[in-house]
């Protein structure tokens, strides 16, 4: 059966946006909760949909639009912290960059970027700065499973997905090339994550070592620990999924 395609979207619908923006000047004050999320009652379950076209726009092909599945919406709502800047979520304008109505992917990698704002930031103890990095290593750490045992599933259906693809009856092109381009969307969120989980540890590194020579602290160890701990996480999910589920037959294998 032959299902209608919708134009593509390029970005946050109009209803996204004057939602967020009305949110944003009416409750920015109480915008973030714990580790530096956005209050639930400030957010919809399709914040984050908007999140796989951002991360493909500049290659050469149009995200799906038909609806996400469950496991999709989550990759892509655990996903965003991720990408996001940490100095970026405990802002004011946090609920604004949920909605995709800031840069949170901007071009190209500034290693200073994160210890520029520590540095510049105020704080009344010189001890801060680092209870500071290290509360940004733990939320990553902190993440790093479910998001990995979330992308395990997507990845591993979109496996079964491509396969099915010949045993579809009466599947039009229009069809397959749609499906391929979610999967290649999926694929890219998880991509950019680990890329920008890599370039993470490096901006904590650079951070650190400012402050070990700015104001030398005994804090410093502590810091070097947590990197060490995040860093030996991502390792392990590079080379290792985290699945707590069974993988079930495809539709190749079922016949």
């Amino acid at each position: 059966m032959h299902i209608p395609l919708q134009p593509p979207m390029r970005g946050p619908n109009w209803r996204r946006r004057i939602f967020a923006l009305a949110a944003l000047s009416i409750l920015a004050g109480c915008a973030n909760g714990d580790f530096g999320e956005v209050q639930p009652s400030l957010v919809r379950d399709d914040v984050h949909d908007w999140l796989g076209s951002n991360v493909i726009a500049a290659q050469s092909f149009w995200p799906w639009n038909f609806p996400l599945t469950d496991d999709e919406r989550q990759l892509r709502d655990l996903a965003y912290p991720l990408i996001e800047p940490p100095y970026m979520r405990q802002q004011w304008y946090s609920v604004a960059g949920e909605y995709g109505l800031t840069g949170v992917d901007r071009p190209g990698f500034d290693r200073s970027a994160y210890a520029n704002r520590l540095v510049s930031k105020y704080f009344r103890s010189a001890s801060s700065r680092y209870s500071q990095i290290i509360d940004d290593i733990r939320n990553d750490t902190t993440r790093l499973p479910q998001f990995f045992e979330t992308a395990a599933r997507v990845l591993d259906i979109d496996q079964k997905r491509r396969k099915s693809l010949a045993y579809v009856s009466e599947l039009s092109k229009s069809e397959r090339d749609n499906a391929l381009r979610r999967i290649r969307e999926n694929a890219s969120i998880v991509f950019k994550v680990r890329t920008k989980l890599d370039q993470r540890v490096t901006a904590y590194r650079s951070a650190l070592e400012r402050l070990v020579i700015m104001t030398p602290m005994q804090q410093a160890v502590d810091v070097e620990r947590s990197l060490h701990l995040l860093q030996a996480q991502i390792a392990h999910y590079r080379t290792r999924s985290a699945p707590t589920w069974v993988r079930e037959q495809s539709l190749t294998d079922a016949r």
